[in-house]
Formats: C-alpha cells, sequence, structure tokens
C-alpha cells in the first residue's frame, strides 16, 4: 500500500479547483505524487508566487488510481461498521489508520468468591463460571461509565501457565486473576483505573516488558498498583534467567528504568530487582515460580 501517493492523490481529489499546494502535503506526499506525475502525466507541477502547485490534468486516470489505492476512497462510510472493516475498504489493510478494537475481552478466574456487580444491576458469580467452565470473560469497553466493578484485589498476570494452574497464588483472601498477553492494552488499563479502591498486581515476566506495562500501569493507578516479587527471585533470577530475553527486551527496560524514578513512592525491592536484572544481564520469566533454585 502506497499510503503517501494515497494520501496525495485524495487531497487532490477533494479540492474544488483541482490544485494542492505543495504546502499542504507533507515531503513523503510530495515525493509520491512527484512520482506519479513522471509516471503518468496525469498530474503536473506549476510554479504559484513563491512555491508550487500540483494540479489535475486527467481527472479520470487519477480517480481510477485512487480506486485502486482506496475502494472507499470519496464514499460516505457506514458509521455502524467495525474500525477494522472500514479501513479495509479505504485502504485495502485493515490495519490501515486506526486499527484498535473498540472492546476488549478479558479472561478471569475467582479464588474465593469475588463480587463482581455491573452499574446497571447484574450480578456477575466469577466463582461458578470458574468451577463450570475454568474461567469467565468480561466485554471491556472503557469509553462508557456504566461497567463491572469488583470489592476484590485482581491480579494480572502474562503467560498462560500461572491463569491455568493457580496453585502459586500467595495470600487466601477472595480474588479475580486475570490473563493477558504480551503487552497490557490500553483499554484494560483504562478499565482497571475506573476501579476505584481496589489493589492490581501485576506478576508479568522480569524483562523489559513486564517493567514497562508495571510503568504504564502505574501511571494511571498511582499507589493501587503493585508489582509482586516472587519468593527466592534473587536466586531464581541467577539460575534460570536469560541473557537473550534481557538483550531484547533492553529498550523497554531502559523506558521502564527511566520512568518509574519519576513515579510517587519509593519501591526499594523493584529496585533491587532492576539493578541485579542489569548488573547481571538477565531476565526471568514468570514460570520460575514453580523451579526449585537448590
Amino acid at each position: 500500500m502506497n499510503t503517501p501517493l494515497r494520501a496525495a492523490l485524495l487531497k487532490l481529489v477533494k479540492a474544488e479547483d483541482g490544485f494542492v499546494s505543495a504546502s499542504a502535503l507533507t515531503v513523503s506526499q510530495q515525493r509520491a505524487l512527484d512520482a506519479f506525475s513522471q509516471r503518468t502525466g496525469a498530474v503536473q507541477q506549476q510554479r504559484s508566487g513563491r512555491g508550487r502547485v500540483f494540479r489535475m490534468v486527467h481527472p479520470g486516470i487519477v480517480e481510477q488510481h485512487l480506486a485502486d489505492l482506496s475502494p472507499f476512497a470519496g464514499t460516505v462510510t457506514d458509521e455502524t461498521l467495525p474500525g477494522r472493516a472500514a479501513n479495509l475498504g479505504h485502504t485495502r489493510s485493515s490495519k490501515g489508520g486506526t486499527h484498535g478494537h473498540d472492546q476488549y475481552y478479558l479472561l478471569l478466574k475467582a479464588r474465593g468468591d469475588p463480587v463482581w456487580q455491573h452499574d446497571h444491576g447484574q450480578t456477575l458469580d466469577l466463582n461458578l463460571q470458574t468451577q463450570t467452565q475454568g474461567a469467565g470473560v468480561l466485554a471491556i469497553t472503557p469509553s462508557t461509565e456504566e461497567i463491572w466493578r469488583t470489592n476484590s484485589p485482581i491480579w494480572l498476570v502474562e503467560n498462560q501457565a500461572l491463569f491455568d494452574r493457580t496453585d502459586w497464588l500467595p495470600g487466601t483472601d477472595a480474588t479475580s486473576l486475570a490473563w493477558y498477553s504480551g503487552h497490557l492494552r490500553n483499554h484494560l488499563i483504562d478499565w482497571l483505573a475506573q476501579q476505584a479502591n481496589i489493589s492490581v498486581t501485576l506478576f508479568p515476566d522480569y524483562d523489559g516488558v513486564g517493567l514497562f506495562n508495571y510503568l504504564r500501569l502505574k501511571q494511571q493507578l498511582g499507589s493501587r498498583a503493585r508489582f509482586w516479587l516472587m519468593p527466592d527471585w534473587h536466586q531464581k533470577l541467577q539460575r534460570f534467567g536469560s541473557n537473550a530475553l534481557w538483550q531484547d527486551t533492553q529498550r523497554e527496560f531502559r523506558a521502564a528504568a527511566q520512568g518509574l524514578e519519576g513515579t510517587p513512592g519509593e519501591e526499594p525491592e523493584l529496585k533491587c530487582l532492576m539493578d541485579v536484572m542489569q548488573r547481571s544481564g538477565l531476565a526471568l520469566e514468570q514460570e520460575a515460580i514453580w523451579l526449585q533454585w537448590r
């Protein structure tokens, strides 16, 4: 997909007099239109004062090329279409433009009997769903003020193994365990920020991605967010840690280290973990929770 050319041709077609000033185009769009002009002759350049303009001389050719690049060009998109479907119509790619989904589906498990209620009055029996189905699911749409809320702590884990088998989960309080994959979605963080007065514990991989996820969570939730360190993490990091994982997530680690320095609330044990990771050049995956280091 030639995105700069599509954008430039769209501006040209929408112009009332068929002229577009070069200053109204980005550098990449100007280059794409220059190349298109030389290739087809359907667009010409001419001087205008101290600048230059692009003039459409063969509208049929321009419109045909634009239709090839963007089937929906010049038409009004049905507002009820999912965003990625509209992207496909405009750019031939579902990822063109804004390609996030409006909803996020969160998988949950219950320990004990955490209470979940919707602002409309419905109740979610997460414990029953966990016993009968293995897990429950919530459709999260953070743009609405009416959401599902809980009065119990929420734990977040990054890898499925810790969601499948929960014997590692400390304590005995009623808890909701949630599984996400890789990067925390903005939808999920925004929704967690709406869970007033509830503590949210993140237990991620001890690598740059996990720490950067915690930074993003901390920035939204403040003191309600905490980072969980497994027992004997120091010894497990030394014995089971990975230099390859450390190297692969260096960029995120640096960003997390810089960002966490500016967040309120000192967390000395987390700082100790990050210092040890940096000195040893090692990162550690969550599944080490079940390994014996002796």
